[in-house]
């Protein structure tokens, strides 16, 4: 169709929101067969995310501190009939995810996924918070692969949110470039608290040279 000389597109769709854009940078770093981290179980849908993106042959570990939590994510998986192999639920918080994952898997994960604050549906007074959740960060970071990314949704509406979030800025500002590449991505003229994200992808092979001086 045209006008005026100009071909018309179809109206353009709004642009990703917060989770859409955690969900397409996960989908651009993980492959079947991959190991994912979910680091926030929550009610499931993340960890059922991955374990589409990693397939039957991958491995997908998620925490929640919440025995809740655990078990709604098992009846999501279950009820979807993902292969009981293919994912592993821990009932702790991410921040024991080094200990709690097999060393065979150390510098192998693909991709880890936080989605923070509190479980939709539940206690809102149980969050996560900002020195679990930079432990964990650091720890993650250690099971990723070159190449690997890690993608965090942060949300400061909820008491401690901006907190926490502030922390992991202040950790990715830390970061040396030469070892890892860090953004954010945020809308910045809602007064409503939209989430935002932050994604560190490890230095790799296919990554770009480090300008820094």
């Amino acid at each position: 169709m045209k006008a005026a000389g100009y071909t018309l597109r179809p109206p353009f769709p709004s642009m990703l929101r917060a989770v859409e854009f955690s969900h397409h940078l996960l989908r651009e770093h993980l492959f079947p067969g991959d190991m994912a981290i979910d680091a926030t179980a929550g009610n499931g849908h993340d960890t059922h995310f991955l374990a589409q993106l990693t397939g039957p042959d991958g491995m997908v570990y998620a925490f929640d501190v919440q025995g809740g939590a655990i078990a709604a994510t098992r009846q999501l998986l279950e009820r979807w009939g993902v292969p009981g192999d293919s994912w592993n639920l821990i009932h702790a918080g991410h921040e024991t995810m080094l200990e709690a994952i097999p060393a065979i898997w150390h510098g192998r994960a693909g991709a880890v996924l936080f989605n923070l604050g509190y479980l939709p549906g539940s206690d809102k007074s149980v969050t996560t918070g900002a020195a679990t959740t930079v432990a964990a960060i650091r720890a993650a970071l250690t099971l990723l692969r070159p190449g690997g990314i890690l993608v965090a949704v942060l949300y400061t509406a909820h008491p401690g949110g901006k907190e926490e979030a502030q922390a992991v800025l202040d950790f990715c500002a830390g970061m040396l470039p030469r070892e890892f590449h860090s953004i954010e991505y945020r809308t910045v003229n809602s007064r409503n608290h939209p989430p935002s994200v932050v994604a560190i992808e490890k230095a790799g092979t296919d990554m770009e040279p480090d300008y820094s001086i």
